[in-house]
């Protein structure tokens, strides 16, 4: 049901044509991954159907799952198999494209949930909103904005995913370039980003590496990214991030404070250019994993966790959007890719948006077909 990638010939050749144009091929001399637990046959079962585009889905409490639907800028409830409205957002969410209702944070304990959404109020942009639930989980109150003023244009790279960083007050924003191709090496600009902002009062964190500035920059984690589709925390507490490529390149990036990830795609808008472009002033930071040549447009990831998962256990698990899989990437300690595995079973239900971590281990899944779409529970056995 699976294939690991497991020789250090073939892991090198993959890395090999995975490297971005214009950056150092790497070392053909790769550590070969050690002896480890099989990898589970996969049970894969429908939570709910008759969703349309549901960009992300997270817990709440009892054993209820939080959905958004980017078009109908609509959230949900899911509990038992039966799917509520929490709320209807049409009236301040704008859709445009690839911009609607899309990433949510959630915190069960505090019930204090965050969205990522277009917004009109202004001019269209792309803005963080902060709400207070109520005790049965069944309407929102004390809207709050917590950050605004992310760019767009016609919504296209509007991609806004949300990550609570388990080390801090932190809420994480990863930001898309709005298609503009001055806005990711523009430190004031907020698209093109992965930022930090406190969760409660939307300030920049103190640790952010340009937190005294009086500018934007002030929310600036990393830099010079093009259209970040996934953030997720490793258990050692790194961050780490996914993204669109243009033709090529699809990365998954291990964020460090203040790197540059390489996206220049001036003047216009000019994709030709290397994803991660080492002829630009300064060190950009290579990706950790890269699709090559063509991408496969990789969206939400996770960490996944438990004992349970064999062989998986500890691989970031990407949710793919064009070759319609899920692909689980191992890495070692220091960052390096050690295997790719393509589950059968996982490839059998179109576009796949985003992928959670669920309190027990299972992960969450939204397809992403436009009609009839679900929610999936992925689980060992």
């Amino acid at each position: 049901m699976t294939r690991l990638v497991r020789t250090s010939l073939v892991l090198a050749t993959a890395l090999a044509l995975a490297a971005p144009a214009g950056a150092h091929a790497p070392s053909a001399t790769v550590t070969v991954d050690t002896p480890r637990a099989a990898a589970p046959t996969l049970q894969v079962r429908t939570v709910v159907r008759g969703l349309a585009n549901p960009w992300d889905v997270q817990e709440g409490p009892g054993g209820r799952l939080v959905v958004s639907e980017r078009d109908r800028a609509r959230l949900s409830v899911v509990r038992n198999g039966k799917r509520r409205t929490l709320a209807n957002l049409s009236k301040v969410v704008w859709v445009s494209g690839e911009t609607g209702l899309m990433s949510l944070a959630v915190d069960a304990g505090s019930r204090t949930l965050w969205a990522c959404h277009g917004s009109s109020a202004g001019g269209n942009h792309v803005q963080v909103t902060r709400w207070r639930v109520d005790r049965k989980w069944r309407s929102l109150s004390k809207r709050r904005t917590i950050l605004t003023g992310l760019p767009s244009t016609s919504g296209r790279h509007g991609g806004c995913r949300l990550l609570l960083d388990r080390d801090s007050d932190a809420l994480i924003i990863g930001t898309g370039d709005a298609a503009v191709g001055t806005n990711p090496r523009d430190l004031d600009s907020l698209g093109g980003k992965v930022l930090r902002v406190h969760r409660t009062t939307g300030a920049p964190m103190a640790d952010n590496p340009y937190a005294t500035a009086s500018t934007a920059r002030r929310f600036v984690w990393t830099y010079g990214h093009r259209n970040v589709q996934g953030l997720a925390q490793r258990a050692d507490g790194t961050l780490w991030s996914v993204e669109h490529g243009s033709y090529r390149d699809d990365e998954v990036n291990r964020l460090v404070p203040g790197g540059d990830y390489g996206w220049n795609p001036v003047p216009g808008y000019n994709e030709a250019v290397p994803m991660t472009d080492q002829s630009l002033p300064g060190t950009q930071q290579e990706a950790a994993w890269s699709s090559g040549d063509p991408t496969i447009a990789p969206a939400g990831a996770a960490w996944v966790r438990g004992s349970q998962w064999g062989s998986l256990e500890g691989a970031l698990a990407v949710a793919v959007l064009k070759d319609s899989e899920m692909i689980f990437l191992r890495f070692d300690d220091a960052g390096a890719l050690v295997s790719v595995t393509r589950p059968q079973a996982l490839a059998r239900f179109g576009r796949l948006r985003s992928v959670t971590s669920a309190r027990n281990g299972d992960l969450l899944v939204t397809t992403d077909n436009g009609t009839d779409d679900r929610v999936l529970r992925v689980s060992p056995r």
